[in-house]
């Protein structure tokens, strides 16, 4: 399949299948250093599966009321203990999973790191993904706030928000082994860590049949 030029992403907690596919499908991919924080995204929040079925799990951030806020300068309100809170969801989410033993110290590190930033902590969970998944991790800050029409904008449409997703012609989630779908069924395009615990080294295959071939 020849790929289709460029995408463009926000940052982006522990991020669902469908953002992770870009780094297979597209030959480059530029991250948005320029754009206003937005509030109720996976810029702050990733989707797991729970026991009782889809678990959003949110960073809470300290920002300026009233005025717009970029999205580097988004600090990480550490005056809850939301890192504790993240890790057990995660543990009682996938304790039972084929691969968390092996995957989960690194991660569980990486959690519980004290950074200022949102973006700094979302990048380097990111590249800790992209290292897991074999991904060759190719990716560009933006410069500015990007309008070029040649890229691929994903910025808004992977969202948790049902009313601003979008069709993405190039994503059709492949199925795999979940812990609780027997309670639930199959739920696509969560959090990649859900992929990750559940089809461990398999997980590139199943990200790369998930990109939608062009006709």
């Amino acid at each position: 399949m020849q790929k289709p030029g460029s995408a463009l992403l926000s940052v982006a907690y522990l991020p669902p299948v469908q953002y992770m596919t870009k780094f297979m499908a597209y030959d480059r991919v530029y991250l948005e250093m320029h754009e206003n924080f937005q509030k109720q995204s996976y810029r702050n929040r990733c989707v797991i599966y729970g026991t009782n079925g889809p678990l959003t799990l949110v960073i809470p951030v300290k920002k300026k009321h009233g005025i717009k806020n970029i999205i580097t300068d988004i600090r990480i309100d550490y005056d809850n203990d939301w890192q504790n809170i993240h890790w057990k969801s995660l543990v009682s989410a996938y304790q039972n999973s084929p691969f968390f033993e092996f995957y989960k110290d690194e991660l569980c590190e990486l959690i519980f790191s004290k950074d200022e930033y949102l973006v700094g902590f979302n990048l380097k969970l990111l590249n800790h993904i992209t290292g897991i998944l074999n991904l060759d991790g190719s990716y560009s800050l933006s410069k500015d706030y990007s309008g070029n029409a040649e890229l691929h904008d994903y910025r808004q449409t992977i969202s948790p928000k049902k009313r601003l997703r979008r069709h993405d012609r190039f994503f059709e989630p492949v199925t795999y082994r979940q812990v609780f779908e027997g309670k639930h069924g199959f739920i696509p395009n969560l959090s990649v860590v859900d992929l990750i615990f559940n089809a461990g080294p398999d997980s590139h295959h199943i990200l790369r049949e998930s990109i939608k071939k062009r006709h």
